[in-house]
């Protein structure tokens, strides 16, 4: 297997661009990863990387190398993953990534019987609210909740989620309640938006009469973290766009009230994205079918005897 293991390596550091990054995503230090390369380079006679103190970039030879090589892995994860399915057995690693606030809420919880279910899959869940690229990362599954775009990936669409306005009482006695988008914006009301590194519009895209718009927003706080936003409105802070599973259990107590109603956010989908041959492995469909299952009766539980106003 030394030999195959040379090849992740490589394959890895070609998608990610980074020894280190490499190391870690195939748990190792950056010592193993260069001596993996160096013994590959070695094997080939060739070498497969320009490195410098700042930068490494394959050579051609590293280019046609890759292609190759990704082939080669790709094969055998297909036999490997076509006896797993025969023996009924599946083991290895799962990599798994989800906006923080579904992670946290619906996927972690379940993880652990996931495990239990299936002792020899071991799983590794990264939470975060950022965009990533399921293929660059390696991903086998990764959650969406958006708007998706057209896409290369498979998609499995779990759930419609409806998204909603909403703010503490406080603020809206402070501050008033905005009817709709225009409201929002000819009174500088205090959004609170997320927002990543790199992001260039402080914008919502709002239903409105003659169809979807965007309202430019102000605001004085702004986060990468789904769960600190709806943290600031319970305080009276501001208004906060939110699907309206993240924030039930809020509206059905009066914490937050529904805002500018009458143009309310698109409706979002929170969708399991994966790459076509990574869909041939059992494991990822066991994970898949499973977490989708126990996603759907959680939110259905979440939202049970809530009652949203209907746009005016």
């Amino acid at each position: 297997m030394s030999y195959v293991n040379n090849l992740r390596m490589f394959v890895r550091v070609h998608e990610l661009g980074s020894m280190s990054a490499a190391a870690r995503d195939q748990r190792c230090s950056p010592a193993v990863a260069s001596a993996r390369i160096s013994e590959l380079e070695k094997h080939l006679g060739v070498r497969l990387f320009n490195r410098t103190t700042r930068s490494l970039q394959p050579t051609e030879n590293g280019r046609i190398f890759y292609d190759g090589a990704r082939k080669v892995l790709d094969a055998i994860d297909e036999a490997e993953a076509a006896v797993m399915d025969v023996t009924q057995n599946p083991r290895g690693s799962l990599f798994i990534a989800a906006p923080l606030g579904i992670g946290r809420r619906f996927i972690a919880p379940h993880v652990p019987a996931f495990k239990d279910l299936y002792p020899q899959i071991d799983l590794r869940l990264r939470l975060s609210d950022r965009s990533i690229d399921v293929t660059a990362e390696g991903l086998d599954v990764a959650f969406h909740l958006g708007i998706l775009e057209d896409s290369t990936l498979k998609v499995r669409l779990i759930a419609d989620c409806t998204r909603l306005l909403c703010a503490a009482p406080a603020y809206i006695a402070r501050r008033g309640n905005p009817a709709d988008g225009a409201a929002l914006v000819s009174d500088r009301h205090d959004c609170l938006n997320l927002r990543f590194p790199g992001a260039k519009e402080f914008q919502w895209t709002l239903q409105t009469p003659e169809g979807p718009r965007r309202f430019e927003i102000t605001g004085p706080f702004e986060t990468d973290d789904g769960d600190v936003l709806t943290g600031w409105a319970l305080d009276g802070r501001g208004i906060v766009l939110k699907p309206v599973f993240e924030v039930a259990e809020h509206l059905k107590s009066g914490a937050l009230v529904p805002v500018a109603t009458a143009t309310p956010p698109l409706p979002a989908q929170l969708s399991a994205l994966s790459q076509h041959r990574r869909l041939k492995d059992p494991k990822v469909r066991l994970f898949t079918d499973f977490i989708t299952a126990r996603i759907r009766a959680d939110m259905a539980a979440r939202m049970a005897g809530l009652i949203l106003p209907e746009p005016a």
